[in-house]
This record gives structure tokens, sequence and C-alpha cells, in this order.
């Protein structure tokens, strides 16, 4: 997918009104401008935002039962620069809180934050997420947070078993879901990304641990 192609996705599949996708391109600029000084994404993939994060970040959003309520609380996992959390929150009404416990990137997303005026819509929890008051959100997302095992470990009390799990989970997909199988219950699907057809998103609901895993 090149980024011009990327961006006629994005108009083709949400309602982007001029204001939103001023907000798409103040984010890019901002996120370009930040990597000069710290490592926010791989630089292999500098070229490529609109393509590599910007979509691969909002096509999670296309995963989600329409029956959601579009104001839902979404939390997003070692949210880094802000993959796919800012997005989804440019992209929706959701109340999107991000957690992020390095001080850099602490400071990198607050500042995005007021650059975009989202301070109404996008709350920061500079944390670990270890620290953080457990709550019941609708959607959690990860991306690149923690190998699955350890992700349910750490995630699942702020899950009820209504709640959206949307992991991207590149090539392992299958393996890591399988291997979880035996500790977990939940209900997953595997989706194609649209940015990578060899890469799968995991989407689904997760049940709770097993009564005999340790």
């Amino acid at each position: 997918m090149t980024e011009d192609q990327a961006q006629e996705w994005l108009r083709g599949n949400f309602d982007v009104s001029n204001e939103t996708w001023e907000r798409l391109e103040t984010y890019v600029d901002f996120l370009r401008r930040e990597a000069a000084s710290q490592n926010l994404i791989a630089a292999s993939t500098m070229e490529n935002i609109w393509s590599r994060h910007v979509v691969d970040s909002a096509q999670l959003l296309k995963l989600l039962p329409d029956e959601l309520e579009k104001n839902a609380s979404w939390i997003d996992l070692g949210s880094g620069a802000g993959f796919p959390g800012i997005v989804a929150a440019i992209l929706s009404a959701y109340q999107v809180t991000l957690v992020e416990s390095r001080n850099r990137r602490i400071d990198y997303l607050h500042r995005a934050i007021c650059v975009l005026d989202m301070e109404n819509s996008i709350t920061l929890a500079g944390m670990p997420l270890e620290r953080l008051e457990t709550a019941p959100y609708s959607v959690i997302s990860a991306r690149a947070f923690a190998p699955l095992p350890r992700l349910f470990e750490l995630a699942a009390r702020f899950s009820t078993d209504k709640t959206n799990w949307l992991l991207p989970k590149g090539r392992n997909a299958v393996r890591e879901w399988e291997e979880v199988q035996s500790v977990w219950d939940g209900t997953f699907r595997i989706e194609p990304s649209v940015t990578d057809a060899d890469s799968g998103i995991l989407v689904g609901q997760l049940s709770a641990k097993r009564q005999n895993a340790r």
C-alpha cells in the first residue's frame, strides 16, 4: 500500500471531515518532527507513516461491532508513538486512555494531545500498567506491547466478557493464540491486516483464566 493509497483508503472507509483530516495531518507532521530527537517509530517506516502506522491503526475501528456505543471507553496499552490509540481517538468518538510508562514517551504523548486539542477525548495514564487502577473498558488494544500470555495476565483485570480485544500480532498471531489457549478461555478470530496480508489481528473476547492453569 502506497501513501496515496493509504489516504484513499482512509477517505473511503471513514467519514473524514476537513477538521478530522487536518488533525491526522497535524499528528503525522508532529510525529515526524519529534522522531528527529527520539526513536518513536522504526526509521525504515518513516516514509510510509500513513500506510504502516495510520491505516494500520485505523483498520482496528472497522473490526468493532456496530452496536458498540460510539463514546465507549478504549484503553490502549503501551501507546508509544500513539498507535493505535491517538488515531482511534481522531477517527471516532471513543474515550481513549493511553497507557505508557517511559518518561520521554509520556512527555511526547502529552504534547501530542495538546497539539491536537484532544484533552476531552484522550486521557494519558503515564505509569506502568500494573499501577493503573482497575476499571472495565469496552475496548482493549495493544500493538507490540507484550507476548500474549503476559498481555492477558496484565490486562485481564480491565476486561469483562463483553470487552473487545484488538491485538495486532503480525505474523505470530496464529502461533500466539494457539499457545495461550491451554491457559485462557476466550473467543477470538484472526483478521488479516489490510496493510500486510501476512499479518494477523486477534479480535474477540477473553472469558477467564482456566482454573487448573498456573
